[in-house]
């Protein structure tokens, strides 16, 4: 089917035999997001109205919601974040470097891949009126970045010798590598790492911050609230405050977006987004490509019968991707590959697409020894959708003649034990979207934890050389190389990507300006 997600055919094929919400009369009104180049102008390209609070809803991570975003594990934790302090960049194609920069001015990178030197923009200003430096750079990326156990933050200490980085006076970080990489700029500008003051330990609500907003408000599990900061540098908020909820039901922030409530709800499930289509004074707004969320089922490569190719290519042939997109997300999703990151350039776009064949995986499993196998696939509803594609996927299985079953844990718990989590033999996970040799880096070489058995030095290998590959045609052949090798052998089916299913009250306009879709951010949202 077509990889290409379309907005207006989803609302099209949603707007029959689907059930209307309650509609309170706060709403706003008037424009339309199906044309990206009038996003963030409301009223379908006429100047943002300055002013007014901006309320969203998100799913929350309940007691445990922390301000230390470097430890925060939940979407909310991330999103709150990046209100309130100052980026290094976000992913931008269509920039000159890829990245649009935010604290930084630019990145310059040696001929021989060993240092990166960024620069940081001159006269941004943290709260406190002290003037953001290199030694806030240094700080954010080596005492707090470095020692994060987040996988996303791993990326700088595995990829950059943070003990060796060092300010060159107060513009400028000279930032060594481990090895040569030529991607450098797409690790530090995901819109993910972000600058505190140099000295900080404790996140707390009046710290120093440098971004478009200042926290006055937070409640764990709850909510947060803030106030424009003024001298936010570049653009200065068109907001006069935002307002961020925590709601973990997907239907309950539907509810809440309809009656007035709020503005934004976020990432909701196909079957409450479809229930929106018709009621006039809302939108969906969809993510887009390459902010689509990989939705994969992982085989224990070390617990028996996955140590074999031969069963780890039918369990991969079983999977009807096709119904899954159909049935799962009324065929407003993409059907995936089993190589994440689809969308982002070094995808390796050129992998045949593998077909649904199950009698050839009933072949595979009986030549395997394997023929009848019994296995349980543990999952949870911790990204829309995917409960819904473990039930299906284990219907799969069973034509295949698997004697295969689901275990559903509670929210929040498939991920809680880690240790416990990784040694699962069929588990059900998510992939964000970050470029593919990241993601492979972070997650699955050198026999990560969340590679499930998957050690391949050799892999290892082409993926090390091609992000030090200066040549980008080079860099792309080793890269789809590395791809195709996981694509054969890898212990991953990855039968579908989603977008977050985001909507809005129309009126509502800039949220896709500001980058990083997957966690929205509201420096240039407005309000009609």
């Amino acid at each position: 089917m077509s990889r290409q997600f379309d907005r207006r055919a989803f609302l099209r094929r949603s707007a029959t035999g689907v059930m209307a919400l309650a509609v309170g009369p706060g709403l706003l009104a008037a424009c339309s997001t199906d044309d990206l180049s009038t996003s963030g102008k409301a009223g379908g390209g006429s100047s943002p109205r300055t002013g007014g609070t901006l309320r969203a809803a998100f799913v929350g991570g309940g007691a445990s919601e922390t301000l230390d975003f470097f430890n925060g594990p939940s979407a909310l934790d991330l999103v709150r974040a990046r209100a309130w302090h100052g980026t290094l960049g976000n992913l931008d194609p269509s920039a000159p470097d890829g990245v649009r920069y935010g604290v930084l001015k630019g990145i310059d990178v040696a001929e021989d891949l060993s240092t990166y030197t960024l620069h940081v923009r001159p006269g941004v200003r943290f709260t406190d009126g002290s003037k953001l430096t290199s030694a806030d750079i240094l700080h954010s990326l080596s005492a707090l970045a470095g020692k994060s156990m987040l996988p996303v933050y791993k990326l700088a200490a595995v990829n950059f010798d943070l003990a060796a980085a060092k300010a060159d006076g107060d513009l400028k970080v000279v930032l060594p590598t481990l090895r040569p990489i030529a991607d450098g700029r797409m690790i530090l500008c995901q819109g993910n790492f972000l600058i505190v003051k140099d000295g900080t330990r404790r996140f707390a609500q009046g710290m120093p911050s440098c971004g478009p907003f200042r926290l006055s408000e937070f409640t764990p599990g709850q909510g947060s609230a803030f106030t424009r900061y003024d001298d936010h540098y570049g653009q200065v908020p068109h907001l006069e405050g935002l307002e961020l909820r925590s709601i973990a039901d997907s239907t309950a922030r539907a509810g809440a977006l309809t009656s007035g409530e709020i503005d934004f709800a976020h990432d909701l499930s196909p079957v409450t987004a479809r229930t929106l289509a018709d009621n006039g004074k809302v939108e969906l707004a969809p993510t887009s490509s390459p902010y689509l969320v990989g939705l994969s089922f992982q085989m224990n490569m070390s617990v028996k019968p996955f140590g074999d190719p031969r069963v780890r290519e039918a369990f991969k042939l079983a999977a009807n991707r096709e119904a899954m997109v159909k049935t799962v997300f009324y065929g407003n999703a993409v059907v995936g590959n089993d190589l994440p990151s689809i969308g982002f350039p070094d995808y390796a776009e050129s992998v045949p697409q593998r077909a649904y064949d199950p009698d050839k995986a009933r072949k595979l499993l009986k030549a395997a020894g394997a023929e009848g196998v019994k296995v349980e696939l543990t999952t949870g509803p911790e990204t829309p959708g995917m409960v819904e594609m473990a039930t299906l996927y284990v219907e799969d299985l069973k034509k295949a003649g698997v004697r295969a079953s689901v275990r559903e844990l509670p929210a929040g718990q498939l991920f809680a034990d880690f240790a416990a989590y990784s040694r699962l033999p069929l588990a059900a996970s998510y992939q964000m979207p970050i470029p593919a040799l990241s993601t492979y880096q972070m997650s699955t070489a050198g026999g990560s934890p969340s590679a499930f058995g998957w050690k391949h030095a050799e892999v290892d290998a082409l993926v090390a050389k091609s992000r030090a590959e200066r040549d980008g045609a080079e860099a792309q052949k080793l890269g789809t190389a590395a791809q195709r090798k996981r694509w054969d052998e890898g212990n991953q089916v990855l039968p579908v990507f989603k977008p977050n299913l985001n909507a809005q009250a129309k009126g509502v306009g800039g949220i896709r300006d500001d980058l990083f879709e997957q966690f929205p951010g509201f420096s240039q949202a407005s309000l009609a």
